[in-house]
């Protein structure tokens, strides 16, 4: 038999990949930076203190005293983990208790917790949605939304970022083919820090009949009088069947959970792929999410502060002349436009002592290549002065401020 030769590899693609390594020939690459401590308003790289300015831990909680004891006690009592998936051998009391503390906290009927918030999205939005139903998308939906439709065996639909016009032509054009719809959201979207116009979509989805699913990872322990997100900001809690929400922003720990009444998340409990072939949320991982709830329900001034050190920041950066784009919340953008630029500028403020996030397409929109900054409840004014100090005089050392 003849071999058939072939010069082609699989990882060619790997060895032609350059985008990265030029960057980083620059001396401008923004990623997988290592930090050597805590995620604290101040945080230690090289050995150096710099101000963090990139944070995802909005309520302070990831290095609270009474988060990371509770962790400890889990580890004690449980070990480290549960040598199995959630269906089978590794589902825990704590497991249990926080499902129930989640859904009560929600104010829904039932939670169901997952390993990673990325696995909630994969495994929610595909054991949801059919081949015979549409699954309608907001174009800026987070990456594990997106990838949550590629799995499942259902049509997609995508509508203009927050356009409620066009969601509802969207609906209109689904309903006429007699297919039943899942709209899911971002409650926060995580580059520009908009929140998404809740009320339209909920009026458009009630017309035209689609359940609604709000992806909330940035957004609980933000948003509403309580810190439940963007569902009680809104007052639209009947109104929304599935929320979404992780642990790796304001509740201190990684994983996530689903929320909803108790048939929908029965039902996902035995069709989520990612949950019933996933090793079990870790002892640790579990009891820090309920000590950060607690803390949460003993201590709304945190949110308060959270919300006092946003709008400082956001007039600071207005005040001097920055585009901020549409952010209504800790999650403030600085637009400047070309990726290199943003490179360049995450590369001297870190070098003036501060932290930050790039973004660039396909993130965000191309052209529209950012600095993304988040804050926390425990930064403190000097922190925050060092670091509007700092985006000054590099904004005007780059052109981007006059």
């Amino acid at each position: 038999m003849a071999v058939v030769e072939n010069s082609k590899s699989i990882f060619d693609k790997c060895s032609k990949f350059t985008r990265a390594r030029d960057v980083m020939a620059l001396g401008l690459y923004p990623y997988f930076r290592m930090i050597e401590s805590a995620q604290e308003p101040v945080v230690t790289i090289s050995g150096r203190q710099v101000v963090m300015a990139g944070s995802n831990n909005y309520l302070g909680l990831a290095n609270h005293p009474k988060v990371k004891e509770a962790a400890i006690e889990a580890i004690r009592k449980y070990g480290t983990g549960c040598a199995g998936s959630r269906f089978l051998n590794g589902t825990l009391d704590i497991h249990v208790d926080l499902e129930n503390k989640l859904a009560q906290f929600m104010r829904t009927e039932a939670a169901l917790i997952f390993t990673t918030g990325f696995q909630v999205n994969l495994g929610v939005i595909s054991a949801l949605v059919g081949k015979d139903d549409t699954v309608v998308l907001d174009k800026m939906d987070h990456a594990s939304i997106i990838d949550g439709c590629r799995l499942s065996y259902g049509e997609v639909k995508k509508f203009r970022h927050n356009n409620m016009d066009d969601y509802e032509r969207v609906l209109k054009d689904v309903s006429e083919s007699g297919r039943n719809t899942l709209t899911v959201v971002d409650g926060v979207f995580s580059m520009e820090g908009d929140i998404v116009n809740l009320p339209g979509l909920v009026t458009a989805a009630k017309k035209y009949n689609s359940k609604i699913m709000v992806d909330d990872a940035h957004g609980i322990g933000v948003l509403g009088r309580t810190g439940r997100g963007t569902v009680e900001h809104f007052g639209l809690e009947a109104d929304v069947d599935l929320i979404m929400g992780t642990y790796s922003k304001s509740l201190a720990s990684v994983g996530g959970f689903i929320a909803g009444s108790e048939a929908i998340i029965h039902y996902i409990k035995h069709f989520a792929r990612s949950l019933i072939f996933s090793a079990s949320p870790t002892p640790a991982t579990v009891a820090t999410v309920s000590a950060a709830l607690d803390i949460i329900e003993s201590e709304p001034e945190r949110i308060e502060t959270l919300w006092k050190n946003t709008r400082k920041m956001m007039d600071g950066f207005k005040s001097m002349g920055f585009k901020t784009g549409p952010s209504q919340t800790p999650i403030v953008p600085v637009i400047v436009g070309e990726d290199e630029l943003a490179y360049k500028m995450c590369k001297m403020l870190l070098d003036e002592g501060v932290f930050v996030n790039v973004a660039v397409p396909p993130a965000v929109t191309p052209g529209m290549s950012l600095v993304r900054t988040s804050f926390m409840a425990t930064h403190t004014d000097e922190h925050l002065d060092i670091i509007l100090s700092a985006f000054q005089k590099t904004g005007r050392a780059f052109g981007v401020i006059k």
